[in-house]
């Protein structure tokens, strides 16, 4: 008798038998186990909670950074006759509206929003009344510190589920290397034996590393590609103007190449990623912002025109070519001159310890209760945003802070009626508490602007109950409701010994998360360079062990190969003249080491752009060198400087 799990998957999905891993996932979920999923790219992780969320009751919450994603499991899902939706920035104010509805009701089965839509305050007020059946966390590997492509507001996941009582957790990834996996089940209390892995081997795949001199690789990209037997294609770039560059090449070469990045707008965006899903030979040269979440089964090849950061996003990337079984290349064009760049991305994070100083001395000083804007945080300590997140993060998990409920410092509605009619809807109490809330805002020429916490106070009434009541008025179309200002509340738990030395021990972590982010960039040349199965070297990178070579890799046809070491350029004598000339122009702002050789190498930061030095001459002179060299000679040159 066929079980809930196959008459349920035949029924809505069309399949008569679960992939490998699949079955055993679902299980655990409907036995009231929380699990975690690592199958390969294309191996079926999402069916894992969609087919559950219709056997559960209540709503099944998918949290993914991956938007694309998102849109194509809805319209799939939608097309089977399954109520599902999204919440993201993308949706009209009446999309909003209408999504908030169904969750409310009870009528929706699956709700997909992005980690950081728990920082809204009005989205966490809503989920209180939800009865959450399964959260479901795709991309599961960022919650770790030490995985490739760990985000902070993934650290705090595990602590919403828990706080608006999700009665079980899935964690899915693609790429989780076994310290990963483990860190996954510890944070989200998984079991052990609730884990479950399947094979990373894929016998379709041609691993093909190919050292080159970046002036042949355009030569050698087009020779593969016209060798390659047609087929859709990514050609996979680290910048944005190499985007735009090779696919301008190829398309001179009359192939059907486009480019994406994160530079487009959304619509040219959403149009190249359309004509690729519907093209059977298009080319997508593209940053990493392609791919996650496509789903295309026919692509014959993937193409890394630069090096991958990581063995991590490597497998990742050539993950998404022959998803239909069917043979397909995956090619490196390896090429040590892309280190500089690629380094330069993972120095940039790491903010100065006078920067992080300033920083805790900042937080310190505020009351018990304050609450912070983050962009003016990492504007006023030179901190990249992303970067200060994760400090705070680091603060909230040391006990140092409590984080509280982030929420919006502007609001601005406009009225879809009159105040009047509005108005006369009500009567009492409630009537009189919204007329003198009217009167709080300021009317520009479409939009009043409103300042809740100041309203709050006028009124000698909760900040809550004005958020309430603007909501409940946006959502019976009364009102158009748009917020800005985000701003984080915190309280402070404790204070530190000493300012000086809780900025050093940060400083210190950061450093180690730089010296981790390094050394995955050199595992990537050591497996161009390995003398063994490429393959299988990657299949034990995540955990899978392999006896026998694989046969079709560059070292199984090839033998070992060799990457050339990159081409390093000399500073000159005349450029220490010209920086101690600006630094005299400018003050204090060069005086760090580590600030100005982000300076000199090119990598922009808040203070750099602020203070208008990334349009300087100087800014990027010595992007050919590799940082930690120059570095070497900005402190001696600023310690020594005669």
């Amino acid at each position: 008798m066929p079980s809930r799990i196959q008459t349920t998957l035949r029924k809505h999905f069309g399949f008569t038998e679960p992939r490998p891993g699949q079955q055993e996932v679902m299980q655990l979920l409907l036995e009231g186990h929380s699990a975690a999923a690592v199958f390969p790219t294309g191996g079926g992780k999402s069916l894992c909670y969609q087919l559950p969320a219709l056997l559960l009751p209540g709503v099944t919450l998918v949290v993914s950074p991956l938007i694309a994603l998102m849109k194509d499991q809805i319209d799939a899902l939608t097309a089977r006759g399954i109520s599902a939706r999204r919440l993201d920035s993308s949706l009209s104010a009446d999309e909003y509206r209408e999504v908030m509805t169904q969750l409310r009701s009870g009528t929706l089965r699956l709700l997909y929003v992005a980690p950081e839509r728990f920082n809204n305050e009005r989205f966490r007020e809503a989920l209180r009344r939800i009865d959450i059946s399964l959260f479901a966390v795709d991309e599961a590997h960022c919650i770790s510190e030490w995985g490739h492509n760990f985000r902070p507001d993934y650290l705090k996941l595990a602590g919403f589920a828990r706080e608006f009582g999700a009665e079980r957790i899935l964690a899915l990834t693609a790429t989780a290397t076994t310290p990963v996996l483990e860190d996954i089940c510890r944070l989200f209390a998984i079991g052990p034996e609730c884990a479950i892995r399947t094979g990373f081997y894929r016998p379709n795949l041609t691993i093909e590393t190919t050292p080159v001199d970046a002036t042949e690789r355009d030569r050698i990209l087009l020779d593969a590609i016209r060798e390659a037997p047609t087929g859709s294609a990514i050609v996979y770039v680290t910048l944005q103007k190499t985007a735009e560059a090779v696919a301008t090449m190829l398309a001179a070469a009359e192939l059907p190449a486009r480019a994406y990045h994160a530079g487009l707008k959304d619509d040219l965006r959403n149009q190249v990623q359309e004509w690729f899903m519907a093209a059977d030979d298009g080319i997508v040269v593209a940053t990493i912002a392609f791919g996650m979440g496509v789903d295309k089964a026919d692509i014959r090849a993937i193409y890394h025109y630069n090096l991958p950061k990581s063995l991590e996003n490597y497998s990742q990337e050539i993950d998404r070519a022959g998803r239909d079984g069917q043979p397909a290349l995956c090619m490196m064009l390896a090429c040590a001159d892309d280190l500089n760049v690629l380094e330069n991305f993972i120095y940039g994070d790491t903010p100065d310890e006078a920067a992080l100083h300033s920083l805790i001395s900042d937080l310190f000083d505020q009351g018990d209760d304050f609450d912070v804007s983050l962009y003016t945080l990492s504007a006023q300590h030179d901190i990249r945003p992303l970067v200060l997140r994760t400090l705070l993060t680091y603060l909230e998990l040391a006990d140092y802070l409590e984080g509280g409920t982030p929420f919006y410092a502007d609001y601005r509605f406009k009225p879809l009626l009159s105040s009047a009619e509005i108005l006369s809807r009500f009567d009492g109490e409630r009537r009189a508490f919204l007329a003198a809330l009217f009167r709080q805002a300021v009317k520009g020429r479409i939009w009043f602007n409103l300042d809740p916490a100041q309203a709050a106070v006028n009124l000698k009434t909760t900040r809550e109950r004005i958020i309430s009541a603007l909501d409940w008025l946006g959502e019976q179309q009364l009102l158009e409701v748009k917020v800005a200002g985000i701003r984080h509340r915190y309280r402070r738990l404790r204070q530190p010994d000493s300012t000086q030395g809780l900025a050093h021990e940060l400083h210190q972590r950061m450093l180690k998360r730089e010296k981790a982010e390094i050394h995955r960039l050199q595992q990537v040349l050591d497996l161009v360079d390995l003398d063994g199965c490429q393959t299988n070297t990657l299949s034990a990178h995540f955990g899978e062990q392999r006896e026998q070579p694989c046969g079709h890799c560059s070292w199984c046809r090839r033998g070992k190969q060799k990457i050339a070491p990159r081409l390093i350029v000399s500073i000159s004598d005349g450029i220490w003249q010209e920086v101690s000339n600006l630094k005299q122009e400018q003050g204090e702002s060069l005086a760090d080491a580590r600030l100005l050789t982000r300076f000199l190498c090119g990598i922009a930061s808040p203070r750099l752009s602020r203070e208008k030095l990334t349009g300087h001459p100087l800014f990027g002179k010595l992007d050919q060198i590799p940082f930690d060299k120059v570095l070497v000679w900005a402190e001696k040159r600023t310690n020594h400087p005669d």
